[in-house]
Parts: C-alpha cells; sequence; structure tokens
C-alpha cells in the first residue's frame, strides 16, 4: 500500500539562505535543509546582481539533501509551494535560458533616460502624483535595462520575478503568484492583477504584457512538476506545485496574523511590521497594499530596510570574542550576544540609534543615513548593541502608529518571526518598547510555513486559508510588557527618536553633497 500522502513541502529562497522543509498537517516542521547563499555580486557601486542558474542550483541542492537525509518523507509529499525573496528580476529568452544576471531587489541603480507617458503625463502631472511617478520609473529594472543593454531587452521573451523563474523551472509553464508581484512593473495592486490595457502602467515601465506571466491567486495550482524537474532536484514527478508568494507575504500568512489587531514582525535581514486589511489602502502613492498570500486580503507594511541585517554587521564588526567563543563552545550567538543585552538597562543609559544604515529609509529620504547620539563614558559595545536593537524597534513602533491610522484598528498582540525571534531578551524588549504583548511562534521559519500552509489549502487538506492557519500556527511563548521599561521607551521615542531625523535631515543632504555617498 502507498503511504499516505500528508506533508507538505516548502521552498523558500530567501536572501541570505535556500531552505527546504517539510511540515506535517499541524505545522510541524519535520525536516529541514538550509543552504547559505552568496546574496548578490556588485561590478559596480550599488549594484546587487546574481546568476539566476546559481539559485536553481541551489534549491535542486536542498531538495535532494533533504531527500538524501530523509527518503521516507517524498512519498507522503502533497504538493510544494514557494517562498521568494521579492523583486528580484530575470529576462528570459525564447529557450526560457537568462539573457543576463537577476538584478537582486537590494540593487540602487537608477535610470535616467525614462519613457514617455504620453497623453497620459499632463494628467498625472495634474493628479500630482508626477513626482511618485517619475521616482517609480527612475527604479524600474526594465527602464535601466531597455536603457544601458537595449540589445538584452530585445531578445527579452519573458520579464520575470525569481518566483517565476522558478516556477517555470519546475512546472514548464510561465505563471506565478499574484503575490509575489512586488517591485515597479505593469501591476495594480488594488486588482491584485496585470494593469488594464489602456493603462499608463504600461508605458511607464515600457513591459508588454507579452513579457509576463500569467498571476495565479494563492492556494491554487501552478502546475506540476515535470520530467526534467524531477530528475534535477529528486521531487517527484507530478507533485503539485500551488500558488504561495513572496517571503514577507507568506511570513504573515505563517504567523496567523490574518487580522488588523494582529501585528506581524519579521526580524530578517529587512526588518518588517504588516497589519492586514481586507479593503486596498495605502501608506503613500509609493508604499500600496501588496496583495497577500490569501485571496481578497492586502498587507500594510513598514519596512525598516537594513534591519537585522545590521546585527550582522555588529557581530562582524564588534563581535569577535563572542563569534569565536560561539563557534568554540557550539553555542548560538545570539546566546552570547543577549548577555550583552543582559548587562546594559532599557534606555542604553540614552544612547539613541536610528538605523538608516541604507541610502532607503523608513522616511523615503534617498539622503537619510544613520546616527548614534548621547554618547558618554559609561558607554560600552554592549550599550552600542542594545542601542542598536532598541532603534529598530523605535522605527518599527513608529510604523506601528501609522498601519493603526491607515487600518483603524489598534493592534492588541504582535507576532514576531525571523532570526531575531531567536532571542528571549529582544522579544522581552520589542513587548516593553510596543507596550503589547509579543508572541513568538513554535517555529521561525514562518514564510516557509506560509508557503506550506498554502499547499495544504491548494490540495485540499483544508478547505480555506484562515481553517489552515489557526491548526497549523502555534505560540511557543509570549511576552508580556513591563510597565516601567515602556515607560522609559515611550518618552525615548516620543520626545527623543521620534525629533531625530528632522533635526539632521538637512545635515544628511549636506553630507551626500560633500562626500557624494551614496551615490544616485
Amino acid at each position: 500500500m502507498a503511504p499516505q500522502a500528508d506533508l507538505l513541502l516548502a521552498i523558500d529562497n530567501g536572501t541570505q539562505s535556500m531552505r527546504a522543509l517539510v511540515f506535517d498537517a499541524r505545522g510541524t516542521e519535520l525536516a529541514k535543509v538550509t543552504l547559505g547563499l552568496e546574496p548578490y555580486v556588485a561590478q559596480e557601486p550599488g549594484w546587487a546582481e546574481q546568476d539566476p542558474d546559481y539559485y536553481w542550483s541551489m534549491l535542486c541542492r536542498a531538495c535532494q539533501e533533504l531527500f538524501a537525509a530523509h527518503p521516507d518523507l517524498r512519498p507522503r509529499l502533497r504538493g510544494v509551494a514557494l517562498s521568494c525573496q521579492r523583486a528580484t528580476v530575470i529576462n528570459l529568452d525564447r529557450d526560457g535560458r537568462p539573457l543576463r544576471p537577476a538584478i537582486v531587489w537590494l540593487d540602487r541603480r537608477v535610470a535616467t533616460d525614462l519613457p514617455s507617458l504620453g497623453a497620459w503625463g499632463p494628467l498625472i502631472t495634474l493628479s500630482g502624483r508626477s513626482g511618485a511617478l517619475r521616482d517609480a520609473q527612475m527604479k524600474a529594472r526594465s527602464n535601466w535595462i531597455r536603457q544601458h543593454q537595449p540589445e538584452i531587452w530585445a531578445r527579452t521573451h519573458k520579464y520575470l520575478s525569481l518566483s517565476g523563474f522558478h516556477h517555470l523551472r519546475l512546472t514548464g509553464e510561465y505563471r506565478d503568484a499574484v503575490s509575489s508581484q512586488v517591485g515597479y512593473l505593469p501591476f495594480q495592486f488594488a486588482r491584485r492583477a496585470w494593469a488594464g490595457p489602456r493603462s499608463w502602467e504600461w508605458a511607464a515601465y515600457g513591459v508588454p504584457r507579452a513579457m509576463l506571466p500569467d498571476l495565479v491567486e494563492a492556494g491554487q495550482p501552478i502546475g506540476r512538476i515535470t520530467t526534467q524537474a524531477a530528475a534535477a532536484t529528486g521531487l517527484p514527478e507530478g507533485l503539485p506545485v500551488i500558488a504561495a508568494g513572496s517571503d514577507k507575504a507568506c511570513e504573515v500568512l505563517g504567523s496567523d496574523a490574518l487580522r488588523p489587531d494582529t501585528g506581524s514582525i519579521s526580524y530578517g535581514t529587512t526588518a518588517t511590521l504588516n497589519a492586514v486589511t481586507p479593503r486596498f489602502a495605502q501608506q503613500s502613492a509609493a508604499r500600496p497594499g501588496f496583495p497577500a498570500a490569501v485571496p481578497g486580503l492586502f498587507n500594510l507594511e513598514f519596512m525598516v530596510e537594513r534591519g537585522f541585517w545590521m546585527v550582522s554587521w555588529f557581530k562582524t564588526e564588534f563581535a569577535q570574542h563572542e563569534l569565536q567563543r560561539a563557534r568554540d563552545e557550539n553555542l548560538s550567538p545570539y546566546a552570547l550576544l543577549d548577555d550583552l543585552l543582559r548587562r546594559v538597562p532599557s534606555g542604553s543609559m540614552g544612547l539613541i540609534l536610528q538605523p538608516y544604515w541604507t541610502s532607503s529609509s523608513a522616511e523615503g529620504d534617498q539622503n537619510a543615513k544613520g546616527a548614534i547620539i548621547g554618547f558618554g563614558e559609561v558607554h560600552t559595545r554592549a550599550h552600542v548593541y542594545r542601542a542598536m536593537i532598541e532603534g529598530i524597534l523605535y522605527a518599527l513602533h513608529m510604523g506601528q502608529a501609522r498601519l493603526e491610522k491607515i487600518t483603524g484598528t489598534p493592534m492588541s498582540r504582535i507576532r514576531i518571526s525571523g532570526g531575531g525571534s531567536q532571542s528571549d531578551e529582544i522579544l522581552q524588549m520589542s513587548a516593553d518598547v510596543f507596550g503589547k504583548p509579543c508572541e513568538r511562534l513554535h517555529t521561525p521559519e514562518t514564510a516557509a510555513l506560509g508557503a506550506a500552509i498554502n499547499v495544504a489549502v491548494g490540495t485540499g487538506l483544508y478547505p480555506d486559508h484562515a481553517t489552515a492557519a489557526g491548526a497549523m500556527v502555534h505560540v511557543a511563548r509570549r511576552f508580556d510588557p513591563n510597565p516601567e521599561h515602556h515607560a522609559t521607551y515611550a518618552q525615548l521615542h516620543d520626545r527623543v527618536y521620534s525629533r531625530i531625523y528632522g533635526r539632521l535631515a538637512p545635515l544628511y543632504h549636506d553630507i551626500r553633497r560633500i562626500i557624494g555617498y551614496p551615490a544616485v
């Protein structure tokens, strides 16, 4: 008798790692393979590119290693879904082969020779949206390629996101998930679809409809594993491939944060706070509500772009002792870094950090920079580390107020995932800064779990996403705010942190003019 097909495979192609994970119907992680990725190659300052075939080879290797270690799980798979980094784009020729390296979401190049909007130009100017649209056109990878590599653009048959590329390799179909379309594309977020045939977006981005994949809602079938993909990955031929979404969309679903009163934070390379809304809304012209990995829902997102990448930065620059000790004693670096946090009281003795370590800040100012103020003779690297974590939390707390204003619903709890969620100290600090209960989930792999939930829905294991998330997502521990610490943080946020950017913005602009860093 054939084994029961009751397991769910999720493949998570993040920025820094490729993961293949198997979950059961209760959301329990049964097996995992994690492979480190080289995030990108920079041929020029500000560029970020990677070979698409590198991503595919690592996906294949992750699956092969998973099944080699757990051959008994392979026959029990119901299906597979992908969670992928967002806004990484790939040009393919008519044979489905990459024409150039993928442009990774971290890339900073901009186009300067922008396509004409024709008759739409005056109307957009009158609407007051011309500035935001020009910024989007400059950031669109399609416009940069058309300007600087016209021979590549002329040979481009399909222009896909990374998830669309993987779906093609797995199924042979030019199809992609609706909630993976985050980037500068002729995609209308409110409609969860490509723009209408007469929309200005086609002129703005210069991408014809024929270059784009067909879109599939989360939980619906993309296709099935082909003979070629089965040979390359070890996946069973004919296994259903189900649409899921981007990593952030899957994290929200994998946290079961499907109501506006439940915030979803990811402490990953980029730190994000999401709130779900059943109606389309947006923070600004540049920050729309993104399609959730659940049909009919939208994710409002506040982002601190470098986020918990800063922990990696701190480890490299200031924590060599802890890293060596972690290697010698086979400990988690987070456990040793928690010791640094415990040495310092809430508020870091007045040391305040603004976490704008990249030119794309939460303020939307390309000139913004990081800042640390309040130094005194008592401060050590432990204070710097705690101030860094507090600065990220202050920024997300600012985002909490903005999202609550849009949804009209206060957050009563916040669910936290990602690498930083492994730290008890960081979770307690989060509760103290937000003044809300913060919940650690049973797995930090919420992006993969969100993809697995879509497999469960798409293969009929559960009737809908809410039922599946309710059965597969579990709270492991709750952290309640300390009232005294929250009072300290509230004053520092309201009276100091929230004023830093406004006071220093003119100086940031002067630094940019004098030094030329970062270059546009």
